[in-house]
């Protein structure tokens, strides 16, 4: 009986920081891999719904770019699964979140309409909020409300989320 105690106690930790990682779909393979470390790291990690069909080389992708990202399909997309909806939610149970920011369409540290909003959510909710890199310093008005959420800028160093999130 106490071994079952001790085993239940150790497959699951009450206790375990929970981090949700947003940004742009362009990222999943980013994404996936944050996932990995800071799992190693002992968080708990949401990657948003079905990132691994945006991953390199999968046939939802070629699908994709075949269609040549059909003009609003994302919001399509995101109506009928209610994803900003299920993602603030997401947002709402976790302690942090990762905005894994790299660069896309010629712009370094992008962070979409997406990432920007989901960091509103969590400034809002007052959770801690991390960027894997600088903020896109290029986006105009923007990203003077990126400043405003107060975001930890990592440098790509992950372990500075172990050090920082309480």
């Amino acid at each position: 009986m106490e071994d079952d105690v001790k085993d239940f106690k150790n497959e699951i930790d009450f206790y375990k920081k929970k981090i949700v990682i947003c940004g742009s779909m362009r990222f999943s393979q980013g994404m996936v891999e944050a996932k990995e470390k800071l799992e190693k790291m002992g968080f708990d990690v949401v990657l948003p719904k079905n990132t691994e069909l945006y991953l390199e080389g999968s046939e939802f992708l070629k699908q994709r770019e075949a269609t040549a990202w059909e003009p609003m399909e994302g919001a399509k997309r995101k109506i009928e699964n209610n994803l900003i909806k299920g993602y603030y939610d997401e947002i709402a149970k976790a302690d942090a979140i990762l905005v894994i920011n790299q660069e896309k369409d010629g712009i370094k540290n992008y962070i979409g309409g997406n990432g920007f909003l989901e960091m509103g959510f969590a400034h809002i909710l007052e959770k801690n909020i991390y960027c894997l890199n600088e903020l896109p310093s290029d986006l105009g008005l923007i990203y003077q409300e990126l400043v405003a959420f107060q975001p930890t800028i990592l440098n790509e160093n992950l372990e500075k989320l172990k050090d920082t999130l309480n």
